[in-house]
């Protein structure tokens, strides 16, 4: 993803080169195959076309997460893309369903949800901007895809455009006595690789970040304590509804995420609640069809590198920290570092008010999501195991706590400094997970009470009807040229 934005958008400069260093030696995570709507205009920035990218990485659609079990056992909701209904009287939608919730009416916040009713029957359109009064005008989406394809995908379009790639296993990093900052790496080969700026993609190890430069490392295993988990994929089940699937299990929560030809899965959990041998366990016990490999194990730490970028290096990925993938958080951080590097892109003199902007707009950027992850832990009901009483009883982040009273007090949902997760965001888990808003903006009461209702209903109409002429997403991925034809079957 690097070597592409930034051979794409600063590429054409004058003298600047650009070398990829890795090692055919050294594995990848790989198991970041869920994405949020960001990616749409990543891939756009790189003039990727979708239906050979879908094609190319076997990729499929996906409207939203469905959260199972996490409320209570037996309860699912939705975190769909997109939005609900539609703002009336300058007031956000969810207020006038508020209202009708205090009127009687019943209907689930996922009946106004284009993305989530079309996901649950299987469907997916383009959105459509030539139909501004059609809840399609605005559907959100992203993809589920295999993360390896899409890295060798990238890599094509990268060499292209100049990128010139070097393998080789990085033995020693050189950095310049005076300022020190890095200078050079050194491969096992002998070979030195010189550079002016370095990132460092280098995975958990942070080669350069943390081995070198000391950048330090924030914990957050309090809020958030998984700190394991084990991914396998199986044979697909033919059940490919465009949902990322997050089951919560007694000691974390369990991924499903569907492919064109198979099914990704993985168990997150806390290895104070339970042991490695029944987390694999549990993890096989529950996929939709036989795995295709032995569980691989992961071990992590939840938080960031207190300076994503010190001197001349910039830590991205793994490298600059990590967050659980339970709202498919990993690869936009990538994309997302990646665009506040572009915009503060230095020069030889690295200035530090830049890097200094640039580390505190990544904090900022891992605090919030933090936040919102916590949120999914803090709101439920259950206390059927330890792992889930010591996540109900935490006492949440600041922020967390601030947005969680403001919604009790008044069905207010804040969003700050253009955080990462909407209003939708925010309201589809605080709703799905049973916090119950106190009241609702007054100006719904402008209104009439019958007229509310009669509006909400039409609403439901209108999305249920538009989701009944969407295509399956089996029908689009054929039409668009996106389908690739392939499946995988357990080796005999």
């Amino acid at each position: 993803m690097s070597a592409a934005a930034l051979a794409t958008v600063i590429g054409p400069l004058p003298g600047l080169t650009i070398e990829l260093v890795e090692s055919d030696e050294i594995g990848t995570v790989g198991v970041g195959e869920a994405t949020i709507p960001q990616i749409v205009l990543f891939n756009k920035l790189l003039g990727i076309d979708e239906a050979d990218f879908v094609r190319a990485t076997n990729a499929t659609y996906k409207l939203g997460i469905e959260f199972r079990d996490w409320t209570r056992i037996g309860h699912r909701y939705i975190h769909p893309f997109g939005f609900y209904g539609i703002d009336m009287l300058g007031v956000e939608f969810h207020h006038h369903w508020l209202k009708g919730l205090s009127l009687g009416d019943t209907a689930s916040l996922d009946a106004y949800s284009l993305g989530a009713v079309a996901a649950l029957a299987s469907k997916f359109d383009h959105p459509r901007p030539d139909q501004p009064n059609s809840p399609l005008a605005r559907i959100g989406y992203a993809f589920q895809f295999d993360a390896s394809l899409y890295a060798r995908y990238l890599r094509g379009l990268s060499e292209a455009q100049g990128v010139v790639r070097t393998e080789g296993r990085i033995v020693d990093v050189i950095q310049n006595g005076e300022t020190g900052h890095v200078e050079a790496v050194t491969l096992q080969s002998g070979a030195r690789v010189e550079g002016d700026l370095f990132i460092d993609c280098s995975g958990f190890r942070g080669l350069l970040i943390e081995q070198t430069l000391g950048a330090g490392f924030e914990d957050w295993g309090k809020w958030l304590p998984c700190d394991r988990a084990f991914a396998v994929p199986c044979e697909s089940s033919g059940d490919r509804q465009p949902l990322t699937r997050s089951t919560a299990r007694p000691a974390g929560w369990q991924w499903r995420i569907p492919l064109q030809h198979r099914t990704g899965n993985g168990y997150v959990y806390s290895s104070e609640h339970i042991s490695d041998d029944e987390a694999a366990a549990t993890l096989l016990a529950n996929l939709d069809a036989p795995a295709l490999a032995d569980p691989k194990p992961l071990r992590f730490r939840a938080g960031h590198r207190r300076k994503a970028w010190v001197k001349n290096v910039v830590a991205l990925g793994l490298a600059g920290g990590f967050l659980e993938p339970l709202e498919s958080t990993s690869i936009h951080l990538v994309q997302s570092g990646l665009a506040r590097l572009l915009t503060l892109f230095p020069s030889r003199k690295f200035d530090q008010a830049e890097i200094d902007r640039y580390n505190a707009l990544t904090e900022q950027e891992y605090v919030d999501i933090r936040d919102f992850l916590v949120l999914h832990y803090k709101a439920t009901e259950r206390d059927d195991t330890p792992f889930w009483n010591y996540c109900r009883t935490l006492p949440p982040p600041e922020g967390l706590a601030g947005k969680l009273e403001m919604f009790r007090r008044n069905g207010r949902v804040i969003r700050e400094h253009n955080e990462l997760f909407t209003e939708t965001s925010w309201l589809s888990v605080m709703v799905g997970q049973g916090i119950e808003a106190g009241g609702y903006h007054p100006a719904a009461d402008i209104l009439p009470d019958a007229e509310t209702l009669t509006r909400l209903a039409h609403i439901r109409e209108v999305v249920a009807g538009t989701a009944e002429l969407m295509p399956t997403q089996e029908q689009f991925l054929h039409d668009s040229g996106g389908f690739s034809g392939q499946s995988l079957r357990r080796p005999a």
